[in-house]
């Protein structure tokens, strides 16, 4: 059918979950608004933290610095809308604003994956390199790495949009996700998809499988050196320090890899099971992330409760002070 003859798009309509029934929705709602409290506030918590204590002020700190700055923008991205539309029935969002929210989904994700790869890098050299650690990763290292991590990952997002942007939209216009995404929103161009949807799809490949091939060889590695360490304490000590790392890359690589090679051998879901399986990957390691990296690193811990002491202490002082007036 001819171009002209359709109705052009003007706006888009997330659909969230398609199959939950409308009493369930303001459950729903609630349940996302939890998520992203807890979200902001586990992440909030660190930057606090990391602001007041100067012993936080390490390399591997520098990283996590920036990957609870990612996961604060992402799900503020992402979940705000899909909840307003839950609470207020509010799913529509204009034109602009879906490619808005399409790029910047893509351009924190890929930033995620990146900041990953510089934690790899550091326990890498960390437990393989030790002596030569503290000369070649150091705070301005890490500093530039990561400047370098949000400004390259810029150029594949914004093609994606560029691309995207200019092809003709008509008839449907319900996207079937809690958020814009690149295949949520080509699927609906008037036009052949494939030579828009191929080339997306080695860009995604390319930015999730190229830090992840250098991940499982920093793991490899870390993994053959600490099996060479005689000592069983050595070896337990040296597993502890990169723990903590190698749960928050599971958790941001695992399910992502499980979707595409499903997708890839045939096994198919239904559209709820696939959104759901899709927010659980992209909302819930933002959320857990602050509560591992807190509980598991020792000087978090000792940061964390160094604070909650202190302001203890000035309760008591603050009551006293009013009992004594």
């Amino acid at each position: 059918m001819a171009e002209g003859n359709h109705s052009i798009v003007t706006e888009f309509i997330l659909t969230g979950f398609p199959g939950l029934h409308p009493e369930y929705q303001g459950l729903a709602a609630a349940v996302l608004f939890l998520v992203y409290f807890l979200t902001l506030t586990g992440n909030a918590t660190f930057l606090f933290l990391f602001a007041t204590d100067c012993k936080l002020h390490k390399p591997m700190y520098y990283i996590i610095l920036n990957l609870s700055v990612c996961d604060i923008l992402f799900s503020t991205t992402t979940l705000p809308k899909i909840i307003s539309k839950y609470w207020f029935q509010s799913g529509n969002i204009s034109f602009t604003a879906c490619f808005v929210q399409m790029y910047l989904v893509h351009y924190l994700g890929t930033v995620n994956s990146y900041i990953l790869f510089i934690m790899a890098l550091d326990r890498y050299l960390a437990i393989c390199h030790p002596l030569r650690y503290p000369l070649v990763l150091k705070n301005s290292t890490i500093h530039i790495l990561s400047v370098g991590a949000w400004i390259i990952a810029k150029a594949g997002p914004l093609m994606l949009v560029i691309r995207a942007y200019p092809l003709p939209y008509c008839a449907s216009n319900i996207i079937n996700h809690c958020y814009c995404d690149h295949i949520g929103i080509t699927t609906l161009a008037c036009t052949d998809r494939a030579p828009y949807g191929f080339p997306a799809f080695v860009l995604a490949m390319f930015m999730l499988l190229g830090p992840l091939a250098f991940i499982i060889f920093s793991y490899c590695s870390i993994i053959i050196t600490v099996l060479n360490i005689a000592n069983l304490q050595g070896r337990l000590k040296s597993l502890s320090t990169c723990s903590t790392q190698l749960v928050i890359i599971s958790l941001y690589y695992l399910p992502r890899c499980f979707v595409y090679l499903a997708s890839n051998v045939g096994i198919e879901f239904n559209a709820d099971m696939r959104i759901v399986i899709i927010m659980l990957y992209s909302l819930f390691p933002p959320m857990i992330n602050p509560c591992i990296y807190c509980l598991r690193a020792k000087d978090m811990r000792e940061s964390l409760w160094q604070q909650l002491n202190k302001r203890t202490v000035l309760n008591k002082i603050h009551i006293l002070s009013i009992s004594g007036k």
